[in-house]
């Protein structure tokens, strides 16, 4: 809703600056969402007279003009418009004015001076038109700035309301809610009843009184098409947003902004019999003013004469039907729709209109005969006319019932944290317009016939606050017993977790739980076992149809996303929820949100700089930061296969015997289809396993040495390294601090079918220094161990 400040001034005009004007009105939640001056920015520009007009001696399109400005003598003006000429009144910029784009200076044009310039409607920002200057009126004082002269100062304010706020849509609604926030007195505009002159009239039927519940209309004869529009008017709905076309539908354009009703006038001369309104009948066909061929929906209301179809009620008005300047008879109409009778209808073909956007949000239901008469005072005024009297059709059933609502004083205060007095609630209820029956220290507020937004005690509450205002509303801690929640040493939280895996270098990212179908077919393990995926029933766009079970096709979108940028070493994660069927997994079935971590790591494993190879990613890295963030638990990787990863660089993590997550290289085919380049590695853990961390206990430093011995086991080739080191660990007596695999060998020296893994034990005592008996005493049992359990042998 956009209007000049000077028309809201006029209707209501508080002491307060425009700044202050339209943060009051933000703050009572009309929101203004855009300020800015009528004119463009441009000084120095004056009303002038041209005195005389000759041709230039050296251009035929160009003319000689001695232009009065106001000063002691007129000024030489160098001018090509084709429009110039003797007597006419312009806007003349004088040497130093500064136009948009542009400073005027004394200048030769074909070896003539020119001391300024006389402007088009374009040169000033004003308009589009630069076929020629800009005339003024006759009686526009010379000298006079032109801004001073156009009110171009004036502030054009646009509001962002609400949708239940259709009582703003109008300057005197606008005008209401600021005298109420102020106090300021309301000047509303005088609607006098005008004396029928003639008799005639047409008989209004309401064949579908739902759709339309009142209708009024009024022949008015004899008008002048042709009569110009007030320059005020003109001025008025131009800066509201609304471009000025002829008087008779200006008219109607400047009631609905003044008052907020909606008008429509027909030549009458094309009107046959009497106005129905209607449904539509099988295939009837509109032409509309925008020059739309529309077939309406069988729900949408028609205006309608005895033969043919005038209008979309609500909507738009018949390209047949409507006023030119030939026409001298008219038929005004006025009439209320109810928002579920044009709710949606413009929209299904394709347009809107101010009609429509007004309707759909609730117009007063009792308007439309001082609307009428309204209108039909600025037309007599402007472009004469003889006006019949008002034919009203009303089917009362059908209005909007006004229910009372009860307002409770202890209930306000309860809810708004204040306490106001009953006579300050009944003062600020009054000043909003709204029926107030006292009852005690409680009220009966019945809402008043513009306000459909006011149903439950909430809603009064809601408007006291906007109008008390909720600067004033003071902003009071909570007070209440507080108590330090314990701080677990065996646990952490979600936030640390984050934190740790940031400290690896991980950036974190936020993707959406929906996603692509084809991401959980790719990328799910449960999709693989044949588990149904949650599809959503209204998805927000047709490539986010499914509930996510996995993090990792985020990721890779993710990744896909900074490929397409050029970025190539890729390092992120993500905690979030996602989303399994229980077991079973068919539809119909409940289902589970785990909460996950998953990481993603592509590129190089370092940062570029001179002290690094530039090695790529690999799966031991990812695996090394899984293994950190577990720490210092032991986690085991048992060989595995998963949809999502490579067949053959991919691994189980098991903590304490039980599954955590995956971690592995994503699948050469994901790599390919996905247009990745590189592979890259994930890994994807329960949340709660890494929630969970042990007591921190003490462990004696020993003062005595440490002995370290290698062990190389030859394995048959097809052993993994998990069983075997935990059979180690197991058999490892107290001295034993750590078994860690050191090296892997193939080649020469052994079978085909054979490897060698290579062990490096690391024994201490706390109270002794360690014997090379029990030493080789250890190794011996690890060796026996690993040749019962395992096929090992001592590798020579």
């Amino acid at each position: 809703m956009q209007f000049p400040e000077s028309w809201l001034r006029a209707l209501v005009n508080p002491p307060l600056s425009t700044d202050e004007l339209c943060h009051l009105l933000t703050m009572a939640g009309l929101e203004v969402e855009e300020r800015r001056s009528a004119g463009a920015d441009f000084s120095g520009v004056v009303v002038a007279e041209v005195l005389s007009v000759e041709k230039h001696p050296d251009a035929d399109k160009l003319k000689l003009c001695s232009v009065n400005v106001g000063e002691s003598t007129p000024l030489q003006i160098v001018c090509g418009a084709p429009n110039v000429a003797a007597g006419m009144k312009v806007p003349c910029a004088r040497g130093g004015a500064k136009l948009p784009g542009i400073e005027i200076k004394r200048a030769k044009v074909r070896g003539i001076e020119s001391f300024g310039m006389l402007c088009s409607a374009r040169e000033l920002g004003l308009s589009d038109d630069h076929g020629g200057l800009l005339p003024l009126a006759a009686d526009a004082p010379v000298g006079d700035d032109i801004r001073r002269h156009f009110d171009l100062d004036d502030q054009l304010i646009t509001l962002k309301l609400t949708p239940n706020r259709s009582d703003c849509l109008s300057l005197l609604g606008i005008a209401r809610e600021l005298s109420a926030l102020t106090g300021a007195p309301l000047l509303e505009p005088e609607i006098k009843p005008v004396a029928a002159v003639v008799a005639d009239t047409r008989q209004v039927v309401l064949d579908a009184p739902a759709s339309c519940p009142r209708y009024c209309g009024r022949i008015i004869r004899g008008v002048d098409a042709g009569a110009a529009t007030p320059e005020w008017m003109k001025r008025r709905i131009e800066r509201s947003g609304i471009r000025s076309i002829s008087f008779l539908v200006d008219v109607t354009n400047y009631v609905m902004l003044e008052l907020g009703q909606p008008l429509h006038a027909f030549d009458d001369a094309e009107l046959s019999g009497a106005i129905h309104v209607r449904l539509p009948k099988q295939g009837e066909q509109l032409l509309l003013l925008n020059e739309q061929t529309v077939t309406p929906s069988t729900d949408t209301a028609l205006i309608a004469d005895d033969e043919k179809p005038l209008a979309m009620a609500g909507v738009m008005g018949g390209e047949h039907s409507g006023i030119n300047d030939s026409t001298r008879d008219l038929f005004l109409e006025s009439a209320f729709f109810p928002p579920s009778a044009i709710a949606g209808k413009a929209r299904a073909l394709g347009f809107s209109s101010d009609a429509s956007h007004r309707y759909e949000r609730g117009v007063d239901f009792e308007l439309q005969r001082r609307a009428i008469e309204r209108a039909t005072q600025l037309i007599v005024e402007t472009c004469g006319g003889q006006p019949g009297p008002v034919v009203e059709a009303v089917s009362a059933p059908n209005l909007p019932e006004r229910k009372p609502v009860r307002l409770r004083t202890a209930r306000a205060a309860k809810v708004l944290g204040i306490a106001l007095a009953a006579e300050r609630i009944e003062s600020i209820l009054k000043g909003l317009g709204l029926s107030v029956e006292r009852q005690g220290d409680d009220f009966l507020i019945t809402p008043p016939s513009f306000r459909f937004d006011i149903e439950i005690e909430e809603d009064l509450i809601e408007e006291i606050a906007r109008i008390y205002g909720y600067d004033n509303i003071p902003s009071q801690p909570p007070v209440a017993r507080m108590a330090m929640m314990p701080a677990t040493e065996h646990s952490r939280t979600p936030m640390s977790v984050r934190r740790l895996v940031a400290a690896r270098d991980y950036h974190e990212v936020v993707t959406y739980s929906f996603v692509e179908a084809a991401w959980e077919s790719d990328f799910s393990a449960t999709h693989a076992h044949g588990v149904v995926p949650i599809v959503l029933a209204n998805p927000i766009a047709s490539q986010m149809g499914v509930m996510r079970s996995t993090l990792i096709g985020g990721l890779v979108g993710t990744l896909m996303a900074n490929r397409k940028r050029q970025t190539e070493r890729v390092r992120i994660f993500e905690l979030g929820r996602c989303f399994q069927r229980d077991a079973g997994g068919g539809p119909g079935t409940g289902f589970f949100q785990p909460l996950r971590l998953a990481g993603l790591a592509a590129g190089s494993a370092l940062p570029e700089q001179w002290g690094a190879t530039g090695a790529r990613v690999d799966f031991y890295d990812v695996k090394g930061d899984v293994e950190a963030l577990f720490a210092p638990r032991r986690l085991d990787f048992v060989k595995a296969e998963h949809p999502a990863l490579h067949p053959g660089r991919c691994a189980n993590v098991f903590l304490d015997g039980r599954p955590a997550g995956v971690v592995g290289e994503l699948h050469p085919r994901w790599v390919q289809k996905y247009e990745l380049g590189t592979a890259p590695v994930v890994f994807e853990l329960e949340l709660n396993k890494l929630l969970v961390t042990p007591f921190p206990s003490y462990v004696e430093v020993s003062r005595f040495p440490a002995v370290v011995r290698d062990l190389a086991l030859v394995v048959p080739h097809g052993q993994t390294l998990a069983p075997l080191l935990a059979g180690l660990r197991a058999a490892a007596p107290a001295i034993v601090r750590d078994i860690a695999l050191f090296d892997v060998y193939h080649g020469k020296g052994l079978g085909e079918s054979e490897k060698s893994l290579a062990f490096r034990i690391v024994m201490q005592d706390t109270q002794r220094t360690l014997e090379d008996a029990e030493v080789d005493a250890v190794i011996a049992d690890f060796l026996a161990i690993a040749r019962r359990d395992f096929n090992a042998s001592l590798r020579a």
